[in-house]
């Protein structure tokens, strides 16, 4: 027995080692850490129970039957975030360039597979340099196994991918169909078709960065929704956000101990300026209405004309959508819309409440975002909102314009609380503009248009920029002061708790993708 186990022993030494100590010190030259460390850093110490140690490929071409290194470029298992399952892979740059083998994509949806079968989330720790080409159409096929996986997980647990290295070709589609990236800054890119190649066909000159790095992604593209600094940072973050997450769509999010307090939040009075065309921080008014340091942003620095974020409210996980008035007006475009229809269809897949707060003028205008689908995109949204059971809250502070007030989780699209304040206006538009179209032949008719012009704003915002007719029609259920809005918040959530909706039965709904 004393053989068979220094034997044992011996081959997990040599698992460890991945691709051997040379290779780790050029992972660590670049600032990055090893695949192994990173799944120390993002688990509860010691919890870290590996699946495959000893996993080889099974190619004989290309010389690669003299290169079978243990594990094959992946460390697969599971572990705990907080005392919480989670099942992790994180791929070896230091073996093969952490490219993916049949037998590699093997153990990644094996973890997948038991994922789903005991919902809990899974995190993938991305650090590869694509298909193993010596393995041809099986590393493919291995690709598509994942890819399948992620489809079929979808809405069933939480799939979260952090970016730590290069993510190019086909392998950049699995990442793209889990619920969040995350990517590393400076060490990390993700594009289908990498600068040669641009360069060949478009003859644009690019580097890796400017192509595909976190900050494109996370401000251009929209593919990223979060960014860290470093590996350490990135693995910190994501046990953050797996705070506020459920482990499974059957389960509700993480509750924190909550002592209740008088809740009144006078701050709240003060943020609304004086004009109507004046702009504030929409963030002003989150960080008010939610506990304490408990805002988490989600794509920040994408679409920034609109805030998401998950949140805590009387220490329950809510998801956040608001518009933004210091950005565009707060205006809904093409990429505002996408960003959060996306947020609002992943917390109602996971049982995360919505709170909304609107102040939104309308559709931002012009041929390019006609030419772009503001109205394909637009309804992206509308029809996230319409779809969603999760109890849905929403509070005008201000502006709620056209269409853009029904697709901001209006009263007629199922909302289950709509609140205002006093200084909210509900109407098709603002009262100039509409004064100009209704009022048209008096204005132009008049000894003085200007004082015409002003006299017919002053009479239509005194008819509808307010919220009661609204209020009058049972659209807004309470026109409220702005110092009462968290607790009334709290109650109206705690009231929602236990909501249940039968939707039609269906195979599924058309989203306008």
């Amino acid at each position: 027995m004393k053989d068979k186990l220094k034997d044992l022993q011996k081959r997990r030494e040599v698992a460890l080692q991945g691709g051997g100590e040379a290779r780790i010190k050029k992972q660590h030259e670049k600032g990055k850490l090893t695949a192994r460390e990173r799944i120390h850093f993002l688990l509860d110490e010691g919890s870290f129970e590996e699946i495959g140690m000893f996993v080889k490929h099974r190619s004989h071409d290309f010389g690669m039957e003299k290169q079978r290194i243990p594990g094959d470029g992946v460390i697969t298992g599971y572990g705990t975030i907080d005392g919480r399952l989670v099942y992790v892979y994180s791929q070896d740059f230091t073996v093969f360039g952490g490219s993916l083998s049949e037998t590699h994509a093997e153990k990644i949806c094996k973890i997948m597979d038991l994922a789903v079968q005991n919902g809990a989330p899974v995190i993938g720790l991305n650090d590869s340099g694509g298909a193993r080409i010596q393995e041809g159409v099986n590393s493919l096929g291995g690709y598509a196994e994942i890819f399948y996986r992620n489809v079929q997980t979808s809405g069933v647990v939480p799939q979260l991918s952090v970016i730590m290295g290069p993510c190019a070709g086909g392998a950049v589609y699995s990442p793209a169909m889990t619920d969040f990236i995350m990517m590393v800054e400076h060490t990390s890119y993700m594009f289908v078709t990498g600068p040669n190649v641009v360069k060949t066909v478009t003859n644009e000159e690019v580097t890796s960065e400017e192509l595909g790095g976190a900050f494109t992604h996370a401000s251009k593209s929209g593919v990223s929704q979060l960014t860290a600094s470093n590996d350490l940072e990135a693995l910190q973050k994501m046990r953050k956000l797996l705070s506020y997450l459920p482990q499974n769509w059957r389960e509700e999010p993480p509750a924190l101990p909550y002592e209740p307090d008088e809740e009144w939040r006078d701050a709240l009075s003060d943020i609304i300026p004086p004009g109507a065309h004046q702009p504030y921080d929409m963030k002003d008014i989150i960080r008010e209405l939610v506990d304490a340091d408990s805002f988490f942003e989600i794509h920040e620095n994408f679409a920034e004309n609109i805030v998401v974020g998950f949140a805590r409210l009387a220490g329950r996980s809510i998801g956040v959508v608001g518009n933004q008035p210091m950005i565009l007006a707060g205006v809904l475009d093409v990429n505002a819309s996408r960003k959060a229809a996306r947020f609002v269809r992943f917390c109602d897949a996971f049982n995360i409440p919505l709170l909304v707060l609107e102040d939104v003028p309308g559709f931002l205008p012009g041929t390019d975002q006609e030419w772009n689908g503001i109205i394909s995109n637009g309804a992206k949204l509308l029809y996230a909102f319409s779809e969603a059971t999760v109890p849905r809250v929403t509070l005008i502070t201000r502006k709620a314009y056209g269409g853009a007030y029904d697709v901001m989780n209006s009263k007629h699209i199922r909302a289950d609380m709509n609140f205002a304040w006093p200084t909210a206006e509900i109407a098709v538009m603002g009262a100039r503009g509409a004064s100009e179209i209704i009022f048209r032949k008096e204005i132009k008719e008049a000894p003085d248009p200007q004082a015409k012009l002003a006299e017919k704003e002053a009479e239509y915002a005194e008819k509808f920029a307010h919220p009661y007719r609204a209020a009058e029609r049972g659209f807004i259920d309470e026109v409220i002061e702005p110092r009462e809005t968290r607790r009334k918040l709290i109650k109206a959530f705690d009231m929602l708790r236990h909501k249940k909706v039968q939707a039609p039965l269906k195979k599924h709904g058309n989203i306008p993708l």
